[in-house]
């Protein structure tokens, strides 16, 4: 059964009708109803919703043991480290932590969530999963569009904020915690919070080497950007974490828009093999390196690079892939479907926990507080690189 009942967020009615609809429904059930609140809504409109959702009634349960109260919050989780604990503070005068499900929708994705699968449930992939055998690790999130009608948020917000902070930080604690050893959310979010918290911070005088920005050629034209914006449509990072697994490996973390071509993935780059059977000396390095690549978008799956000898008289190496693909092997769900499933069963595997939040916020804002001392590259729409503007 389907109901509706509309309002506005700053009237005190709307919310006495919602109370109303809310008994009204109870009533005919006969039972205490499970309320979900999902507030796909900017978080400045959050305490005024919050406020007037508590004050009736409607985030407390109806019953001592039956029915739930649990809210969905859209990202971004505050704008910066500060902002962040503000909104968490307010959240937490209201909800407990098991009811707070921050939405994070590449969590959700096939791909993401059978990373620890991948990682953990085969042994020929663990062991080798360690500073000793990968070169780095990269992870990039890259669009053909540019941002539309998104001109208000995006130049408030920003490419680093927008997907930098949350989507590709959870992508890079998920390629490099530890074994939960449990499928369960606490263990897995306690695993993935630990990975963020030891990102090594980027100090002002290290920015420039490990950090670029840029911006779209065009950017400025978008209705609602300021003429002389310095807003980033792109950002690359080369982040490091202090884990004894991942020590010294480089993790370049980029994003942008209006570039060459649309993907999102995950690739770790092993060593090449020392010394290699049949590869060319000047090459090795290069081109005769193992590849596993996690493909979120398009044509998500996952991919492993290796070399065989090419049929023939001589010893000549030959590229090969082995390939997996979901879309050939059952069931595609939205990630909106998976995370509207889990929260009204109250898992919170694939919801960013405050420990996590927090953490990502603290290594993310120093690089946005000091953003005024790198250049913005300008670059032309369809480029493959910012730099050299290719």
């Amino acid at each position: 059964m389907f109901s509706f009942q509309g309002g506005f967020f700053n009237s005190i009615s709307s919310y006495k009708a919602l109370t109303k609809k809310v008994d009204a429904i109870n009533d005919s059930w006969k039972v205490c109803t499970s309320i979900l609140f999902h507030l796909a809504v900017p978080p400045h409109y959050y305490p005024e919703i919050l406020k007037n959702l508590s004050r009736h009634g409607l985030t407390s349960k109806c019953g001592p043991k039956v029915g739930w109260s649990r809210v969905l919050v859209e990202k971004p989780f505050g704008n910066d480290f500060d902002t962040s604990v503000k909104l968490d503070e307010y959240l937490g005068k209201i909800f407990k932590e098991k009811q707070i499900f921050r939405v994070d929708h590449y969590l959700a994705k096939d791909t993401i969530q059978d990373i620890l699968v991948f990682r953990f449930s085969n042994s020929i992939f663990e062991p080798m999963w360690n500073h000793k055998y990968i070169e780095k690790i990269e992870i990039n999130m890259l669009e053909k569009g540019d941002i539309k009608n998104r001109g208000e948020f995006y130049d408030s917000y920003g490419a680093l904020r927008d997907v930098g902070q949350n989507h590709l930080l959870q992508m890079l604690a998920l390629i490099t915690m530890e074994n939960p050893e449990k499928l369960d959310s606490d263990s897995i979010r306690q695993q993935r919070a630990r990975v963020i918290e030891s990102l090594v911070p980027i100090e002002p005088e290290n920015l420039k080497k490990s950090v670029i920005r840029g911006q779209y050629n065009g950017y400025r034209k978008v209705k609602n950007v300021l003429p002389k914006s310095t807003t980033e449509t792109f950002f690359k990072i080369i982040a490091s974490i202090s884990s004894q697994r991942f020590r010294g490996v480089p993790i370049h973390i980029e994003s942008g828009k209006a570039l060459r071509e649309t993907k999102t993935e995950i690739s770790v780059y092993f060593k090449a093999p020392q010394p290699c059977l049949s590869c060319p000396t000047n090459e090795i390095h290069k081109f005769h390196q193992n590849v596993i690549r996690f493909r979120i978008q398009p044509h998500d799956g996952i991919s492993i690079r290796f070399w065989t000898k090419k049929p023939g008289l001589d010893a000549t190496l030959e590229q090969k892939h082995f390939r997996f693909l979901y879309k050939k092997n059952g069931v595609n769900l939205s990630g909106y479907e998976k995370l509207l499933y889990d929260a009204i069963m109250g898992d919170q595997s694939l919801f960013a926990s405050t420990q996590e939040v927090r953490a990502a916020w603290r290594f993310i804002t120093p690089i946005i507080k000091n953003w005024h001392s790198l250049p913005l590259h300008i670059y032309k729409k369809g480029s493959k690189s910012v730099i050299g503007n290719q």
